[in-house]
Formats: structure tokens, sequence, C-alpha cells
């Protein structure tokens, strides 16, 4: 039972050893540039107005090439707008701090908790 008990916990150890960041993604974002707030802010009120246009226009006198036009248009705008909010909140919380632990600490915590208590 000893012998069992001592190879499974080795067996923890010996894992916990491994290092776990060889087998992880390489994380290639893009180098994020510094802009000024006015600039950002009148690329984005051009993309809103060009929206609105758009809106306001009359889609029964148009062809349907060209409201699949407008169409892939306003999607391209949706997505380069939800593009930037998602680099600004990006931007805003690069790194919370935290403790990263691996998997074989873990086990090995939860078996010196069993052990001790």
């Amino acid at each position: 039972m000893k012998k069992v008990v001592l190879s499974i916990l080795l067996a923890f150890v010996l894992q916990s050893f491994i290092p776990e960041q060889l087998y992880a993604k390489k994380d290639k974002s893009p180098v994020v540039v510094a802009t000024t707030e006015t600039a950002q802010s009148a690329d984005v009120s051009l993309l809103v107005a060009r929206v609105e246009s758009i809106k306001a226009m009359d889609m029964s006198d148009l062809s349907s090439t060209e409201r699949k036009e407008l169409r892939k248009e306003l999607r391209a705008i949706k997505n380069d707008l939800k593009a930037r909010s998602e680099s600004d909140a990006n931007a805003t919380a690069i790194n919370n701090g935290g403790v990263y632990l691996s998997v074989g600490a873990i086990i090995i915590i939860v078996l010196l908790l069993i052990l001790l208590l």
C-alpha cells in the first residue's frame, strides 16, 4: 500500500517538473501603435457617418448587386469598429496580475492538504 502511494506521489512530483510553457501557444499579437484620441475618434466618426448615410438611402431604386455591395461595406465597417473597441479594451486591461499554477503544482497542493488535514 505504501509503495503504491509513494509511486503515485512520485509520479505527480515528477509531472510538476515538466515545463508546460514549452507547449504553450505562442502569442503573435500585433504591436499596438499609440494613436491620439482625436485621430481615432475622427476615424470612428467618419465610419459612423457613413453607416448613417447608408441607412438613410432609399434602397428601392438600387439593383441587387448594389445592395449586396452596401451590405458588404456595412459588415466591413461593423467588423472594423468591433476590432477597434476590442483593441481598446485589450490595451486598458493588458495585465491584471495574478498567479499561474501548473496542474502538477495544484495536485501537489491538494495532496499535501489531504495528508496534513
